[in-house]
């Protein structure tokens, strides 16, 4: 029998004076992942943007739930996004996207 795959999905804020394509925001969680844990701990966190919104500023990424306080500490850590000051704050976590959009209304 196969190994149920247990995620989290993250309701991220990003605030930041310019508008920030999902691109960049992935990009920044990425970086801050390898900076912080080096490539095999990126490679534990099976990390995935499922939705951006640029205009609201809010975005939803999906990663392992072994590695849900790995990827929170490196969401914290982001001080910059495509080289202009920037911070992103985890708003809700849960193991699903209806309960996330319960938590955070959107």
């Amino acid at each position: 029998m196969p190994k149920l795959v247990r995620r989290r999905y993250l309701a991220l804020e990003v605030v930041s004076e310019q508008a920030v394509t999902e691109r960049a925001v992935i990009n920044a969680v990425w970086k801050a992942i390898l900076q912080l844990f080096g490539e095999y701990g990126a490679s534990q966190t099976d990390l995935s943007l499922i939705k951006a919104d640029p205009e609201r500023n809010y975005a939803v990424v999906r990663c392992s739930h072994k590695s849900l306080e790995r990827t929170r500490a490196s969401i914290a850590s982001i001080t910059e996004i495509n080289g202009k000051p920037a911070v992103v704050h985890v708003i809700g976590v849960s193991g699903t996207l209806r309960a996330l959009r319960k938590k955070v209304s959107t």
